[in-house]
């Protein structure tokens, strides 16, 4: 986020504006609780028009709803 001068209201917007997941991923990442979590993609713009991808994963939370973890963001291209 801050290197592409995003805010978190940025951020915010792009989630709460998106309609698709764009793409799921596997995590490759050694040190994860789970080797192979499922990561998604998630490509929307802000209401200012600004296209924002974030990848993040979804943590089901006291087993009545899922939330997205953010776990990064940037500008897309």
């Amino acid at each position: 986020m801050e290197a592409g001068s995003l805010t978190e209201l940025d951020v915010a917007e792009s989630l709460l504006t998106s309609v698709v997941i764009s793409k799921v991923l596997r995590s490759t990442r050694l040190r994860r609780n789970r080797s192979g979590e499922r990561l998604y993609v998630i490509q929307s713009t802000n209401l200012s028009g600004l296209l924002i991808y974030t990848k993040g994963k979804l943590v089901p939370e006291a087993e009545s709803e899922t939330y997205y973890f953010l776990i990064s963001s940037k500008k897309a291209l």
